[in-house]
C-alpha cells in the first residue's frame, strides 16, 4: 500500500511538473502570448487574449517563406498559435450588431483595404485550421488604413468606444458599444 501510494504521489508531481512546463513554453514561443483589455461604457468587459507574431524582415500579404499572413480573401486567426479569443462579460454591440456575452474566436479575412471580421463560436482552436463559416456568430465589416507608426508585433487595443489591430503597417478598428 506504501508503494502504491508513493507511485501515486510521484506521478502527479511528475504532471504537475509537465503542466508548468508547458504554461512556461508558451511565454518562450517566437509569437509569444498577450492580453488587451477594458471595461465599456456599457459596463461590459471586452478581453482579448491573442500570441503576437512578428513580421522580422517578412512580407505582410506574400505567400511563403518570406511572407506571412493575412492573406488577401483568406481567414486569418487574427494572430499567431492558437485562434485568437474575443471575450466578452455581457451582451455588446459591434458595429450595430448585437453579440452576446461569450467567448469567440476572432478571424479576419483581408480584401485589399477592406476587411471582414468574424467572431466564431468556435473560439478553442489552432490557427484557422478547422475554421468554419457555419460557426459564425457575427461577421461585420471594417475599413484597412495605414498604421503610422508601422507596428513590427502584431497589437491589439480595446478603448471604451472601439476595438483595434495594428500589424505592420495596417491598423483595423470596429466600433463596440
Amino acid at each position: 500500500m506504501k508503494k502504491l501510494f508513493a507511485i501515486a504521489l510521484l506521478a502527479s508531481g511528475l504532471m504537475m511538473a509537465v503542466q508548468a512546463n508547458a504554461q512556461d513554453d508558451k511565454s518562450k514561443r517566437p509569437s509569444p502570448p498577450a492580453k488587451a483589455t477594458a471595461k465599456l461604457s456599457s459596463g461590459a468587459t471586452v478581453t482579448i487574449d491573442y500570441s503576437q507574431p512578428s513580421i522580422n524582415g517578412r512580407i505582410i500579404g506574400q505567400e511563403g517563406n518570406k511572407g506571412v499572413e493575412p492573406l488577401d480573401g483568406k481567414v486569418w486567426r487574427t494572430g499567431a498559435n492558437e485562434a485568437t479569443v474575443f471575450e466578452t462579460d455581457k451582451d455588446i454591440m459591434v458595429a450595430d450588431k448585437k453579440l452576446p456575452a461569450g467567448k469567440y474566436g476572432l478571424f479576419t479575412i483581408f480584401n485589399g483595404s477592406d476587411v471582414t471580421v468574424i467572431f466564431s463560436k468556435t473560439w478553442k482552436q489552432w490557427g484557422a485550421f478547422t475554421y468554419k463559416e457555419a460557426d459564425d456568430a457575427l461577421r461585420i465589416n471594417a475599413k484597412v488604413t495605414e498604421a503610422t507608426p508601422a507596428e513590427g508585433k502584431l497589437v491589439f487595443t480595446v478603448n471604451p468606444g472601439e476595438v483595434g489591430f495594428v500589424w505592420g503597417n495596417k491598423k483595423v478598428e470596429f466600433p463596440v458599444k
